[in-house]
């Protein structure tokens, strides 16, 4: 066979060689061992021309990116972000400041400590909790943390958790209800006081009608006068639980602890995307009220409803004036006659509440709100 022939009779022309050696002076893994001495003699001639090595006959080499395709796509991932900035310009400054906080978990038991200071800034009407740690606290009822039905006393394990509802019942109809929030009487809650009690029934009786110290709405519910106050928004944020244990006579003594937040503003504001369209304060109520479930066998009471042992409320930005049977929030200039008293945060819930009424140095001022 002659130079260039293969084993089945085909013949390689010279370029087909010179390109086979060249691979082969450039080290192919598969050149062959022994070339021809034609073979030879190409590849000496080759190896002598200057220049670069040529390219593997099977090599491949990927092609280099070009470097604007890193713009390209930051810039497909920009466009959507500089909209949204134009869309809501708060928001996103609201995301890379950390405001927005992950929510709480359920309180199950009393923290050891106040919830940390967050960076200061201003509610809007869009957000009403903004700059707040009511910020992640839950909505409404479902802050409000019920445990786990046990029997007690009197009661077997679905009675008490069947209790356990209706004094939730109670805190929402008393403290979440938007017509009661409005000023107006608040009958769900009521029809769940034992009617047999006769200093909360004559507390009820009279405190709707001619509001005094002894006999205020605000020491068991929460109302605004609609024709000052509005609320902002739809949500009341909240934050507590509820314990029980046996009381006396074998009965399920149950016992609240929850911070209401409610951010309002002036009756005559109309609502918007900015503080500046009306000044948002926040009313900050705490209560803590013990009820029994008593045995009718041994106490004169009505099926599904309690007596109320005792009742607590701490309040801030809720007004200091004369008693008016509704919460009277400070705006514009109220807030240098609230500005004395004694300061308390009222999210720190570390600490068994205080007393319902201010205190006797003025009224109790809020370090943050």
């Amino acid at each position: 066979m002659g130079a260039g022939t293969e084993p089945d009779g085909s013949s390689r022309s010279d370029e087909e060689w010179e390109r086979f050696l060249r691979e082969s002076v450039a080290g192919v893994a598969d050149a062959p061992k022994e070339p021809s001495a034609r073979a030879r003699d190409v590849a000496k001639r080759l190896a002598a021309e200057p220049g670069p090595a040529p390219d593997g006959w099977r090599a491949y080499t990927p092609a280099r990116p070009k470097r604007r395709t890193g713009w390209y796509v930051a810039g497909l991932l920009a466009s959507p972000a500089l909209l949204a900035v134009a869309i809501a310009p708060g928001r996103i400054v609201d995301l890379f400041t950390g405001t927005d906080s992950a929510p709480s978990a359920a309180e199950t038991g009393r923290p050891d400590q106040a919830p940390p200071a967050g960076p200061a800034q201003r509610p809007t009407m869009d957000r009403p909790f903004r700059g707040s740690p009511a910020a992640s606290w839950a909505d409404g009822a479902a802050g409000i943390t019920v445990p786990k039905a046990g029997a007690v006393g009197w009661m077997s394990a679905a009675e008490v958790e069947q209790a356990l509802a209706r004094s939730r019942d109670f805190l929402v109809a008393s403290n979440l209800d938007r017509g009661v929030l409005r000023g107006e009487r608040p009958e769900k809650a009521i029809a769940l006081v034992n009617p047999h009690q006769k200093d909360v029934q004559d507390l009820l009786g009279t405190a709707f009608r001619t509001p005094d110290e002894k006999n205020d709405p605000l020491l068991l519910f929460s109302r605004f006068q609609p024709s000052r106050t509005r609320l902002v928004g739809d949500v009341v944020k909240t934050r507590g639980r509820l314990t029980y244990r046996e009381g006396e006579r074998g009965a399920l003594q149950v016992t609240a602890d929850v911070t209401f937040v409610y951010p309002v503003a002036r009756a005559d504001t109309g609502g918007g995307d900015d503080a500046r369209d009306g000044e948002i304060v926040r009313t900050i109520v705490r209560r803590e009220l013990v009820l029994s479930w008593d045995d009718p066998a041994k106490v004169s009471t009505e099926p599904g409803t309690f007596s109320v042992v005792s009742y607590k409320y701490d309040m801030t930005n809720g007004g200091c004036g004369a008693l008016t049977g509704y919460f009277t929030p400070p705006f514009g200039t109220d807030h240098r006659a609230d500005g004395a008293g004694t300061e308390v945060d009222p999210y720190d819930r570390s600490t068994p509440i205080g007393r319902g009424e201010p205190s006797k140095d003025g009224c109790r001022r809020a370090t943050r709100s």
